[in-house]
């Protein structure tokens, strides 16, 4: 179920939500604010407008029914007869239902446009832009960060045209994700863009509430932003969050990666995230970055695999409950669901840059080789900082006692379950670009795994 404000914002309204339920209008034009009421008035909803500010009384409906009273028939026809590009907004009753976020959104970043289409479940959606300096340049790269795999686009005589062969659905995703960016990161390059994103994506998850035993709220927002890049999706009896996705042939190593869902104790409701010099810390408790941060690098990776090349085999995700009271949910894992596992990579580790390979230096999570290939492959990258060191309890140790050559990786957070808790977003970053190096070396991963195992039946014999 979407919220209210992803509801406006998906399908071409641009309106700020001051707080749950509340949207400043101002900025948002007299035709479109006229249009929004009307659909408001014909679903039955109750709200209330002072031409400022926008208060929704009911609850969220179901997008479907949203789009039912959105998607009239010859909706679209004859979009761009009496529009200027550049120096009026688009109507959002003359676009089509589909793709009209998406157009929103781009005139809010100065990608002006003067057409568009939503496929209408036939053909590719497209929209076309005016061109202007760098635009093309600038636009490409932020498609790309938003998760698109490819990037067509036809150059004609006074535009550009963008093709988007995705689903009709997909394209509401893309207006959402497109609406948290801010203009001025357009010059920076794709991969600020994709930093960036991040960082608005772990504030989100750190603004949810889920204490152990009370994981449901945060679990469904998990839940949701996974679904669209795994095979498979389910929270078993116990509350857990699984996933599997193959990539590729499949034809390589089957991992888990690992992070789980609860904090120590409950995100306090008004505070809020102080952020000063990229490290974050809360005004009041605990900010909950553990282990916020090590979820939204799970996140990131997921959404990161479902465009790349780079990764030939199987993951399992793993969103655990009840960790902070002694490692309940993952020790409740059925087993099936780790059958056939070769590594597991959790990040849920204090600090920076630890790679731990044992609890105590005396509770093997791993053979040494699989932590030093890890140090290794961090260091290809540039990344000196990394090294294998013990540590303690985490849920390293559950897929350890399965026979799983597992680690837990820092995800940058320190002083965890105090009110002092901070978290280094850089850091945090890294782990997830850690992972990703880690993942592009799956044939050398294979040989390192089949070398343990070689030596394991030897020692055994």
């Amino acid at each position: 179920m979407k919220n209210w404000n992803q509801l406006f914002v998906r399908h071409g309204w641009l309106v700020n939500e001051k707080e749950e339920n509340i949207f400043d209008c101002r900025h948002e034009t007299g035709a479109n604010k006229e249009f929004l009421l009307q659909i408001l008035e014909q679903a039955q909803l109750s709200y209330r407008y002072d031409k400022k500010t926008l208060v929704m009384q009911s609850q969220p409906i179901a997008e479907g029914d949203w789009i039912s009273f959105l998607d009239f028939h010859y909706r679209g026809r004859g979009e761009g007869l009496w529009f200027r590009p550049g120096q009026e907004e688009p109507k959002v009753r003359e676009l089509d239902t589909y793709i009209c976020g998406i157009v929103r959104q781009l005139n809010r970043l100065g990608f002006f446009t003067n057409g568009s289409c939503d496929g209408h479940d036939r053909n590719s959606a497209f929209v076309s832009i005016v061109k202007k300096e760098n635009n093309i340049e600038q636009l490409v790269p932020l498609l790309l960060a938003l998760g698109m795999k490819r990037v067509n686009y036809r150059e004609n005589r006074q535009s550009y045209t963008i093709s988007f062969p995705i689903k009709r659905l997909e394209l509401l995703d893309l207006a959402e994700k497109m609406s948290v960016v801010q203009e001025v990161w357009l010059e920076k390059g794709v991969d600020y863009l994709k930093e960036q994103l991040f960082y608005m994506q772990l504030e989100e998850l750190l603004s949810i509430p889920g204490e152990s035993g009370n994981e449901g709220r945060i679990r469904d927002v998990v839940q949701e932003k996974l679904t669209p890049y795994v095979d498979f999706i389910t929270v078993d009896r116990h509350g857990n969050l699984l996933a599997e996705k193959t990539y590729r042939t499949g034809h390589g190593p089957t991992l888990i990666l690992s992070a789980h869902l609860d904090t120590v104790e409950e995100i306090l409701e008004n505070r809020h995230i102080v952020k000063e010099n990229g490290i974050w810390s809360s005004s009041e408790g605990i900010l909950g970055a553990d282990d916020r941060a090590g979820v939204a690098v799970l996140l990131n990776i997921a959404e990161t695999l479902s465009h790349s090349t780079t990764f030939s085999g199987k993951i399992k995700f793993i969103f655990s409950v009840e960790e902070e009271v002694g490692l309940v949910g993952a020790s409740k894992v059925d087993d099936y669901f780790l059958w056939g596992t070769d590594a597991a990579i959790v990040v849920d580790r204090r600090g920076t840059g630890d790679i731990v390979t044992s609890c105590g230096g005396y509770i093997p999570f791993c053979d040494a080789e699989y932590g030093e290939f890890i140090e290794q492959v961090a260091k290809d990258a540039g990344w000196d900082g990394w090294r294998c060191t013990p540590g303690g309890s985490s849920d390293t140790w559950i897929w350890a006692q399965h026979g799983i050559q597992s680690v837990n990786l820092s995800a940058g957070y320190n002083r965890e379950h105090t009110d002092k808790e901070y978290l280094d977003i850089r850091a945090c970053y890294g782990t997830a670009q850690l992972i990703q190096s880690f993942l592009g070396k799956g044939h050398e991963l294979r040989r390192v795994l089949n070398g343990i195992r070689r030596k394991q039946r030897v020692q055994v014999n």
